[in-house]
């Protein structure tokens, strides 16, 4: 850059032109389409007659669409400004020829930087077929500079990123653990929900390379965490009905009571003296019947005894073994929903080349999300077992450790045990908890 400016002074002394300003838009090309505030201010001083001329380098330094070297031309005609000098060549916009030429080279900038740029999409393309890493770009978490080899510390962090996730842990939670821990990204920063949900979202820890946000092909590298755990997280990441706000929970049982007398879910309301409970609403937003109420302290104690009880049970680990032995074939799950997307794409291509009406468009896109849901929910229900591995048969240790966990891991135990609990209607005239009113119905 600094060659190019002296060049581009040494020219205007030649010519005997006064430089009156630098305008300098440093690594941003005229081809990005970013907003180039030096250019901007180039075209105000033009338009204003501040300046009456422009040297630089090379015309592709100043345009590289077509319709912005027309805009500029169309300036210098309202602004009478013939002068431009070109260190590579002059180029006379007061002449028929000299427009031409700049036309041409424009032109020639636009084919050239195409032409450069499908070079370059066509070898990320090789690159990602073949499981190799893509060239720039920074380091990432877990990985040396070569983006191939672990980096021993950091990938010890990601196993246990992944492992808490999977335990039912929430992403705030962990990101707020990790900075606490004095734990810093690739780059140095604190972690934010967003990074470790990129961080847990990312093919590569699954020894996975991604294109075009598509699995194309294992890596070359050794994976992080086991693929299948890499699979089932992103398939949670990515499941429509997961609850992205648990963060703010003050509700244990949330979505997890019915009830009895309609079969809709309780929604948490608290009474006029702020006392917590969880009601069967009615009303606008709401379809339940309004006549069941339940306090919160009561019915959540009850209800974490009852799955502690409920852990211990050879019921419950004969049901589990039953499951891990019918595998959940995550990859088989996953290929699926790569299948129903990539359909999804070519539906959208068909439509916007009007080789289908729209009607056909929706007709058809339904049964294919339809698919990729369900195939998004089998590789996330393997994450209850995940949430109660260690847990099963000794619920003494999980009730000595239950204070310490949030309420979010505490939300993922229990409903990776209880599907719901059905609530009755309360007695007239008993005042007392009612355990009778409530009814477990399992999970497994």
């Amino acid at each position: 850059m600094r060659r190019q400016i002296q060049d581009c002074e040494r020219l205007a002394r030649e010519r005997g032109w006064l430089v009156v300003d630098l305008y300098v838009d440093d690594d941003i090309s005229a081809w990005s389409g970013k907003r180039r505030p030096e250019y901007e201010r180039l075209l105000h001083d033009l338009r204003s007659g501040r300046i009456d001329g422009v040297v630089v380098w090379h015309l592709d330094r100043l345009h590289r669409h077509p319709r912005d070297l027309e805009a500029f031309l169309d300036l210098c005609d309202q602004a009478h400004v013939e002068a431009l000098a070109c260190v590579t060549g002059d180029v006379d916009l007061g002449s028929h020829v000299g427009r031409l030429t700049a036309r041409m080279l424009g032109g020639l900038a636009r084919y050239e930087s195409d032409h450069k740029s499908e070079r370059i999409l066509r070898k990320h393309e090789e690159l990602a077929t073949a499981g190799k890493p893509s060239g720039g770009g920074s380091r990432p978490f877990g990985f040396e500079e070569d983006k191939i080899t672990h980096r021993a510390s950091e990938a010890a962090i990601v196993r246990e990123v992944a492992r808490r996730f999977l335990a039912g842990d929430s992403i705030k939670s962990i990101a707020a653990d990790l900075n606490e821990r004095g734990i810093t990204g690739a780059n140095g920063g604190r972690w934010s929900p967003s990074t470790v949900r990129h961080l847990l979202n990312s093919p590569r820890i699954g020894g996975m390379r991604e294109h075009k946000g598509e699995i194309v092909a294992d890596a070359v590298w050794e994976p992080i965490i086991p693929k299948p755990d890499s699979l089932r997280i992103r398939a949670i990441l990515a499941d429509p009905d997961r609850d992205t706000h648990r963060h703010g929970r003050r509700y244990l049982l949330r979505r997890l009571l019915r009830c009895g007398l309609c079969g809709e879910y309780l929604h948490s309301r608290p009474r006029n003296d702020g006392k917590r409970r969880y009601v069967c609403a009615r009303g606008p937003g709401f379809a339940g019947c309004g006549h069941c109420y339940i306090n919160a302290d009561e019915v959540e104690a009850w209800t974490i005894e009852a799955c502690f009880q409920r852990l211990d049970t050879p019921e419950l680990a004969a049901a589990l073994a039953d499951v891990n032995a019918e595998d959940p074939e995550a990859e088989r799950w996953q290929e699926e929903v790569d299948q129903a997307q990539s359909q999804l794409d070519e539906l959208a291509a068909m439509w916007a080349a009007k080789e289908i009406t729209r009607g056909e468009y929706m007709t058809a896109r339904g049964p294919i999300e339809e698919r990729r849901t369900a195939a998004r929910k089998q590789l996330a229900k393997a994450s209850r077992v995940t949430v109660l591995e260690g847990w099963v048969g000794n619920s003494e240790e999980l009730r000595e450790q239950w204070a310490s966990l949030d309420m979010t891991r505490q939300h993922a135990i229990i409903s990776a045990v209880v599907d719901h609990v059905q609530v009755g209607a309360a007695r007239r005239g008993y005042n007392r908890f009612d355990e009778s009113r409530l009814e477990p119905r399992w999970r497994l």
